[in-house]
C-alpha cells in the first residue's frame, strides 16, 4: 500500500473514531439519531455532489445502480443487526466479534471475489490487527468466550461482520472497477439509506423528534464526520489501494479510540487494552510494508 493511501487509511481511522465518541453520547436516543445524522450528512455533502457531478458527470448504467442498492440494504442491515444484536447479547461479545470478523471476512472476499494476490506480511499484519481488536474490545479477558451466553453475542457478532464484509467488497467493486467517484457513491447510498429509514420515522414523528432534542448538534457533527472517514477509504481503493489491506488497516481506530478515551477522557487501560493498540499498530506497520 502506497504511503497515500496508508494516510488516507490513518485520517479515515481518526474521522471514524472521533465520530464514534461523539455518537456514544447519543447512543439512548437510537433510531432517531441514526436518521438523523444521515439527514444532516446527505445536506451537508450535496454542494460536494452537485460540484462533482457538473464537473465530471456521472454515468448511470445498471450495474451502477445495482451496486448503490446493494450497498445501501447492506448498510441498512448492518445498522438493524447491530441494535439487535445489542439488545440480546453483551457488547463486549457482539463489537468484538462483529469488527474482528469484518476485515478478516472483507479480505478474503478481496482475495476470492476482486482478485488481489494475497502476502504473507499483508496476511500477519491483517492477523495482528484482528487480535488487537479483540484485546480491546475484551480489554483482554477473552476468557469470557467460555460463557455459554457469549455465543449468542458471537453469532449476532459473526452476522455483523458478515455485514460488514459484503458492503466493503461491494463498495470497493463499486470505486474500483465500476470507477463511480467515491463521493457520489457513498452521497447516493446515504441517501437511500435515509429514505428507507423515512416511513419508519413518520409512524411518530412528534416522538422522533422530541427524542432529538438536545442532540442535533452531535447529529451535525457526525453526519459530517462519518460520511468523511468512509469517502477517505473509498479514495484509497480508488488509488489502487488493496480492499485485503485497507479493511484491517481501518480497524486503527479503535486503537485510537481507545487513546483518545485514556488521555481526553481520563478513562483507565488496561494491559490487555494496551497490548491491543500495539497489536494493532504492528498490523498496520506490516500493512503498510506489504
Amino acid at each position: 500500500m502506497s504511503y497515500t493511501s496508508l494516510l488516507l487509511v490513518v485520517l479515515a481511522a481518526m474521522a471514524h473514531a472521533t465520530w464514534n465518541l461523539l455518537a456514544k453520547r447519543a447512543a439512548m436516543v437510537g433510531a432517531p439519531f441514526v436518521f438523523a445524522y444521515g439527514l444532516c450528512a446527505s445536506v451537508l455533502y450535496a454542494p460536494w455532489v452537485i460540484w462533482v457531478l457538473m464537473h465530471d458527470g456521472m454515468t448511470w448504467t445498471w450495474p451502477v445502480v445495482g451496486a448503490i442498492l446493494t450497498s445501501s440494504l447492506l448498510h441498512l442491515g448492518y445498522s438493524l443487526c447491530l441494535q439487535r444484536g445489542y439488545q440480546v447479547a453483551d457488547l463486549s461479545v457482539v463489537y468484538p466479534i462483529a469488527r474482528g470478523t469484518g476485515p478478516l471476512l472483507s479480505t478474503t472476499g478481496a482475495f476470492l471475489l476482486l482478485g488481489e494476490p494475497a502476502t504473507s506480511t499483508g496476511i500477519a499484519g491483517m492477523l495482528c490487527v484482528v487480535i488487537g481488536v479483540l484485546l480491546i474490545a475484551t480489554q483482554g479477558r477473552l476468557a469470557i468466550f467460555k460463557h455459554a451466553q457469549a455465543w449468542v453475542g458471537v453469532r449476532w457478532g459473526v452476522v455483523i461482520g458478515l455485514f460488514i464484509a459484503a458492503y466493503t467488497v461491494v463498495d470497493a467493486y463499486g470505486v474500483k472497477v465500476l470507477l463511480i467517484s467515491p463521493v457520489l457513491f457513498d452521497w447516493f447510498t446515504c441517501v437511500t439509506r435515509t429514505a428507507m429509514m423515512t416511513p419508519h420515522m413518520l409512524r411518530r414523528p412528534a416522538q422522533a423528534w422530541e427524542s432529538m432534542r438536545g442532540y442535533w448538534h452531535l447529529a451535525l457533527a457526525v453526519g459530517f464526520l462519518s460520511p468523511l472517514g468512509y469517502i477517505l477509504v473509498l479514495y484509497a481503493l480508488r488509488n489502487g489501494a488493496p480492499l485485503s489491506l485497507v479493511a484491517p488497516a481501518r480497524e486503527m481506530s479503535m486503537m485510537l479510540g481507545t487513546l483518545a478515551g485514556m488521555f481526553l477522557l481520563r478513562e483507565k487501560v488496561g494491559p490487555g487494552r494496551l497490548a491491543g493498540c500495539l497489536s494493532i499498530l504492528a498490523g498496520v506497520i506490516l500493512l503498510g510494508s506489504s
